[in-house]
């Protein structure tokens, strides 16, 4: 297993991870028992979380695009 895909699969996880860390509709304030339900925007840890997976994501089709390039 080389490096590109050791670092597709650790990215991967991530992904998978931060996806799930964002509860849909409720926002993560509300996982950690505060309660929300009026519409608001991101703010805080929220907002990070959310161009984390965009960037993961970004990362993991870099990554793939690489591998997809040195297996042809």
């Amino acid at each position: 297993m080389d490096l590109v895909q050791l670092s597709q699969i650790v990215i991967s996880v991530a992904v998978g991870a931060s996806i799930l860390l964002q509860a849909r509709g409720t926002g993560l304030s509300s996982t950690f028992g505060g309660e929300s339900t009026a519409y608001r925007s991101r703010r805080g840890l929220e907002r990070t979380l959310f161009r984390l997976t965009i960037v993961l994501v970004l990362v993991y089709v870099t990554m793939a695009m690489l591998g997809a390039r040195a297996a042809g």
